[in-house]
């Protein structure tokens, strides 16, 4: 006796050209987050004074990534729900025009100023197309299949966080800072199209009234408490009041969001899902592994650069074992989810991440270089098996009607937690080198003294300036403060990583966790179906 197959919960002409539209899906996330780690390569060619760079001030520089960092998290989480709404193919091809332009624009800036206010508006750009991608995965993906291409899609961030700073050295060595740029329009211009052709619309068909004060709290308290961060990070001093009074004005803004959205009957986020245990320990596992993970990317590329000596390109070039862990095994994570369950799997990663950043509190100046390869495979391994779960955890407890804004809350926590490793981390970094360097910068005068206690670079751009060849007397001091900064920073990163994964282990479900049906949790398949087929014939 035969059984009858599942009917298909997805129209039959999307599900054919399901694995295309991923593609596409893919080259848009490839070019929001290569576009973070691309311009970090580009950081001293753009400080130069033209008509080399625009000759961006140290605070320049930071607020060129910051500026970008602080729109995109401040309005992923709105965005999200605009893609519910109004359809998510529409957010998405609205955002990569948007991206496109602000890069093209970026690329032609005439001062540090410019290329502030562009790079935000790339931001801008970025917030709407991020959420779209995830969500529309989940509409088109059959619920077997969706393990499989989320975790493809946590590969291809991994992918572009490596990629950036070798495409970056790449261009750099042979065109002007602003190809860094450029490089995303050709790859913007295909992807609009391709994704006009191929992705077919979508939307939360009962999305209720409106929630303008909802959303108007959300980015009030998402910008202010990001802005306090990095204001934070970049003082090294939180108790200043720049950093702690818009950091207190999020938190106060981000509580009213959620006493107001539990005081209406058409909120903007039902926070009921926070209820849900896996839902809550899901988000809270992304924002532990992106904090610790910002912190190797923040004293990785100067250990390798500024320390070990090597280029920009070769520097990129290290970040690959990461980034092929990740594009082998997030693919294949869901396999080990199968037979050990979403506890062990994501708490195992979370431990093969700590383990990746122990091997980082024992290297020195002479490590050999392959020891950096194999921190990089360890750890590129661990976060594909936290990564793929957690998010399948994460969208799955919602319904699929809600995607945009699971998506969102998944990439604002994310976001939220990659900026507090590196305001948090960077600031612990700068002090401990700052005091490692106290002693042996007092012979220099107070105001060279105070510029060069501030990092390794500002350290070693003053040892060169010095005459007759003083500044030699720093450098192995300078190397050696920085290496001991690296590790405390690194231990630090070990704690944070274990915490997460007690978090995976205690309150992750040992299985797949079921589908939800509706808002705030789980009901039966019938209405699932019903809920799933009516935003299936949305597209």
């Amino acid at each position: 006796m035969t059984t009858a197959a599942a009917p298909r919960r997805v129209p039959e002409a999307i599900h054919r050209r399901r694995w295309a539209i991923l593609c596409t899906l893919v080259l848009a996330l490839l070019v929001v987050v290569l576009d973070n780690s691309i311009l970090n390569v580009a950081m001293k060619t753009i400080a130069t004074p033209a008509p080399v760079g625009l000759g961006a001030t140290q605070s320049d520089l930071e607020w060129s990534i910051n500026s970008y960092t602080l729109v995109f998290a401040g309005l992923l989480f709105t965005s999200g729900l605009l893609g519910d709404r109004f359809g998510r193919k529409l957010a998405l091809l609205t955002g990569m025009v948007v991206f496109g332009v602000a890069s093209l624009l970026s690329s032609m800036s005439g001062s540090p100023g410019e290329l502030i206010g562009y790079r935000g508006l790339m931001g801008v750009g970025a917030a709407l197309a991020m959420p779209a991608t995830l969500a529309i995965i989940m509409n088109v993906f059959e619920r077997e299949e969706q393990p499989k291409a989320i975790g493809i899609w946590a590969g291809a961030v991994g992918l572009a966080i490596a990629i950036g700073p070798i495409t970056g050295g790449v261009l750099i060595e042979h065109f002007w800072w602003g190809s860094v740029f450029l490089i995303n329009v050709p790859i913007v211009i295909v992807a609009v199209i391709a994704m006009a052709i191929l992705v077919p619309e979508s939307k939360d068909p009962d999305p209720g009234a409106l929630d303008p004060v909802g959303v108007l709290l959300s980015i009030v308290g998402l910008v202010a408490l990001i802005y306090g961060i990095i204001k934070g990070g970049e003082l090294a001093d939180f108790t200043a009041f720049a950093a702690w009074g818009p950091t207190l004005l999020g938190v106060v803004a981000l509580a009213a969001f959620v006493l107001y959205e539990r005081r209406i009957p058409f909120p903007a986020l039902d926070v009921t899902w926070f209820r849900n245990k896996v839902f809550s320990a899901s988000v809270v596992v992304v924002g532990v592994i992106f904090f610790a993970l910002m912190g190797v990317s923040f004293f990785g590329v100067f250990y390798i650069q500024s320390v070990r000596g090597y280029s920009a390109l070769q520097a990129g070039l290290l970040m690959l074992p990461l980034a092929v862990a990740q594009l082998l095994f997030a693919p294949r994570a869901r396999l080990v989810v199968e037979r050990l369950g979403v506890a062990a799997t994501a708490a195992g990663g979370m431990v093969l991440v700590a383990l990746g950043f122990v091997g980082y509190t024992v290297l020195t100046a002479t490590t050999p270089i392959w020891v950096l390869i194999v921190l990089g495979l360890v750890m590129g391994t661990g976060m594909a098996h936290v990564m793929p779960p957690v998010t399948v955890a994460i969208m799955g407890s919602l319904p699929r009607e809600k995607a945009g804004a699971g998506s969102a809350v998944n990439n604002t926590f994310r976001q939220v937690g990659g900026s507090l490793g590196v305001a948090v981390l960077g600031a612990v970094l700068s002090t401990v080198y700052r005091d490692g360097m106290s002693d042996t910068l007092t012979h220099l005068p107070e105001g060279l003294r105070d510029k060069a206690g501030e990092s390794l670079e500002a350290t070693l751009a003053i040892a060169d300036r010095l005459p007759n060849g003083a500044g030699k007397a720093l450098i192995a001091p300078a190397n050696d403060a920085f290496i001991h900064a690296m590790h405390v920073v690194a231990a630090l990163s070990v704690g944070i990583s274990l915490v997460g994964a007690l978090v995976a282990w205690f309150l992750l479900p040992r299985r797949a966790a079921a589908p939800a049906a509706g808002p705030g949790g789980p009901g039966a398949p019938e209405q699932q179906d019903r809920a799933r087929e009516a935003a299936a014939a949305e597209a």
